[in-house]
């Protein structure tokens, strides 16, 4: 699979009763990649996986794969026996999006017997997402090469915050065949400056074409281009992000008549008319719509 360019982790769309809305989801999907997303991501965190049935997942999982495009699936949680039988179930063609177990903090040691085990399973790629703020495991940089290093680990969705030494001794070091893809999207345009090969971004729900654009710019050296656009998004990003992910997307989406309702469910709320509005100020700033 290739892993360059912008990938799209889809919400999850609810209809007025509260079931997921298969149509709405597929024309959302449609959307994103006719705006120049290279793949989808399903069952992210941003598609609300803890809060979905089985079926609703596999309703998710299908609608994505239907599309044909390069799709990631969100594998998650603590066992790594579960892990196991999730990458197992997985429909062929798609790379399993592989969580540092959260939570038991297992420590590095662990986390590398984790993806051993995880990735002998999988019989498509598997991508590390590595999220500390999230999961409370911290990983060394020496660790992040060696989970690069397993057969079967293809990337890394990189979570992990502000750009350090780290980061850049990270890129300096990954193996060519390694790729790496920023998850944080108010910091995407520095990643990509400094070697990534795209990102999984809920922000690009709402700017594919731009994030998209950013991604191409900075890929080919177009470093005028990519900086004219990289301020604006990560201004954008900052709004979306304003309230936990992804109430104000979908918010957004909603306005946008993109999906039936705005609706999150518990434990999240769903996005103020205040965040959502300043979302919308962001967008009409910087003169990126989608649909």
């Amino acid at each position: 699979m290739d892993l360059n360019g912008i990938f799209v982790p889809l919400v999850t769309p609810f209809d007025a009763d509260g079931a997921v809305d298969r149509g709405a989801l597929r024309a959302l999907a449609e959307g994103v990649l006719a705006e120049g997303a290279a793949g989808l991501v399903a069952l992210g965190t941003t598609g609300e996986p803890a809060t979905l049935s089985a079926r609703e997942k596999a309703i998710v999982v299908e609608t994505a794969a239907a599309t044909g495009a390069p799709l990631l699936v969100g594998v998650g949680g603590s066992s790594t026996a579960a892990g196991v039988e999730q990458v197992r179930a997985l429909p062929p063609g798609t790379a399993a999006l592989v969580l540092v177990p959260p939570y038991t903090r297992p420590g590095e040691a662990g986390v590398v017997a984790h993806f051993r085990a995880v990735a002998g399973a999988a019989s498509g790629p598997v991508v590390v997402y590595h999220v500390p703020y999230r999961t409370g495991q911290p990983l060394s940089v020496d660790t992040l090469l060696e989970l690069a290093a397993i057969p079967g680990v293809a990337g890394m969705k990189l979570s992990d915050g502000a750009i350090t030494a780290d980061t850049v001794a990270l890129f300096a070091a990954a193996p060519e065949h390694f790729a790496i893809l920023g998850g944080d999207d108010a910091v995407i345009s520095p990643l990509l400056a400094i070697g990534a090969s795209g990102g999984i971004l809920a922000s690009a729900h709402v700017a594919t074409a731009r994030y998209t654009a950013l991604c191409d710019a900075w890929r080919s050296g177009d470093a005028a281009t990519a900086r004219a656009l990289g301020p604006g998004l990560a201004e954008l990003s900052a709004a979306l992000f304003a309230e936990p992910n992804p109430a104000v997307v979908k918010a957004v989406l909603h306005h946008q008549g993109r999906i039936p309702t705005p609706a999150v469910r518990l434990p999240l709320l769903p996005a103020t008319a205040a965040a959502r509005d300043r979302a919308l100020l962001h967008m009409a700033k910087a003169g990126h719509h989608n649909g």
